[in-house]
């Protein structure tokens, strides 16, 4: 098994692309193994790497079916569902806290004007 070239940060030759640049391209790397790589240095840490792909063996995106459009919704229906009331909070619940933000600090009153 050889080395992966190694390329200096914006010097990859043209037909390699990162998962970013494939997806902007409506591509995906479609099973095939990462062909480069690019290398951005910085003082006093490891270098950034960011692995390439070609892109003549990029497949097409798999378009999405109503099946998971409805299982995203139901996700992101979920992630907004308070765990102690058990309502909708109108927003994504904050990992963080665990909980909406009034059930979070419930000491802290809206500010009356």
């Amino acid at each position: 098994m050889g080395a992966l070239p190694v390329y200096r940060w914006r010097l990859a030759p043209d037909g390699y692309a990162t998962r970013r640049q494939l997806r902007a391209l409506g591509l995906r790397p479609g099973g095939q193994d990462v062909a480069a790589q690019i290398e951005r240095p910085r003082r006093r840490r490891a270098p950034l790497v960011a692995y390439l792909y070609r892109l003549d063996l990029a497949k097409p995106v798999r378009p999405m079916t109503p099946g998971r459009w409805a299982a995203l919704a139901k996700a992101n229906a979920a992630r907004r569902i308070r765990p102690q009331c058990r309502t909708d909070a109108g927003y994504v619940i904050p990992t963080s806290l665990g909980t909406c933000v009034p059930c979070a600090f419930p000491s802290t009153s809206p500010r009356s004007v």
